[in-house]
């Protein structure tokens, strides 16, 4: 692997990637909506629906791909509806030139909504019953959530953004500083407490129908359990006070859910707060970033993004959420 983006991936190079696994497109590529990796839905020969992913050259290496894959595979066994990648002569993993690649069954559904208790009580008996599995072992070669990743590396990668106003430079670092500062002490989970987890479970990555269906496990690693529940809350503090003692009475009837976790949901929210801007000025140079988030490089978001810092501090300041 030699390059970080996707120039060198064209329509032919993934029409050849799939024949190599003996797949024939007959519908065209549809792109789906994915920047990290590149993902097409297309029918085959067979008259079958599916989707093929293209990882990120030099993100992840295979060990962590093909172990992400068996965690997939393991929670499909316990009949935990994930959406795991399909073995092809004999693997999950494939490579073709500069490129790892996992062809998926293309799986339909409406959007999750989280302002639904029943759909939440539905989500927090699944995300118990991955964790029920999830605590066999944890991950050997992913990472584990933690500061240096979350906030340390994110804070030294906008301190050299070009991206930033530079009217407004010295407003959303004073404002940054004390939000990363007040996170690191907040943050402290014991080694024993990390587990397996999907990782990203948020509402865009749950498929509805008749139930959930989980997909794209690309960002799973070892951390606490109250990290794949926080981002289902949403609203105000009392409606969340609802939504979290919705899905962890559901959670309990297949995991223990450990309490003292509560604490960590505003320092989770801030840490992905620091990330996902980081993230962002570190793709920039991939030319479907300025397309896709044309607004990163407005002065308006960054004053957007002083207030919200403003308001996190002050959550991370408020008495944790409790159960009733």
């Amino acid at each position: 692997m030699t390059k970080f983006d996707f120039s060198g991936l064209g329509p032919d190079l993934i029409l050849d990637a799939l024949e190599s696994l003996d797949l024939r497109v007959e519908s065209g590529l549809l792109a789906l909506n994915s920047y990290e990796n590149r993902v097409y839905q297309f029918s085959a020969e067979d008259r079958q629906r599916y989707v093929v992913k293209f990882y990120r050259p030099m993100r992840w290496t295979a060990l962590q791909i093909e172990e992400e894959h068996r965690f997939s595979q393991e929670l499909t066994d316990h009949e935990i509806p994930v959406v795991a990648p399909l073995v092809i002569n004999g693997r999950t993993l494939h490579q073709y030139q500069d490129y790892y690649f996992a062809v998926f069954p293309s799986v339909g559904g409406r959007q999750f909504e989280v302002d639904n208790l029943d759909q939440l009580e539905w989500m927090g008996r699944f995300i118990g019953r991955i964790h029920a599995v999830a605590l066999r072992c944890n991950f050997s070669t992913r990472p584990t959530i933690s500061i240096d990743e979350y906030l340390s590396q994110p804070m030294a990668q906008l301190k050299n953004s070009e991206l930033i106003p530079d009217y407004l430079h010295t407003s959303f670092f004073a404002i940054l500083q004390p939000v990363v500062d007040l996170t690191q002490q907040l943050y402290k989970v014991p080694a024993s407490s990390n587990i397996r987890l999907h990782g990203d479970c948020h509402p865009g990555n749950i498929l509805w129908r008749d139930g959930p269906t989980f997909v794209d496990l690309d960002d799973c690693r070892n951390g606490p359990a109250i990290q794949d529940l926080w981002m289902m809350l949403s609203g105000d503090r009392q409606q969340q006070l609802i939504q979290l003692d919705t899905l962890v009475e559901a959670y309990e009837e297949f995991a223990e859910f450990d309490k003292s976790q509560l604490c960590l949901i505003e320092p989770l929210r801030a840490m992905r707060m620091v990330h996902y801007m980081a993230w962002l000025n570190k793709r920039w140079q991939d030319p479907a970033f300025p397309q896709a988030f044309p607004w990163f490089a407005d002065g308006k978001y960054w004053e957007q993004q002083i207030l919200a810092l403003k308001e996190q501090l002050s959550a991370l300041q408020e008495p944790p959420l409790s159960l009733f």
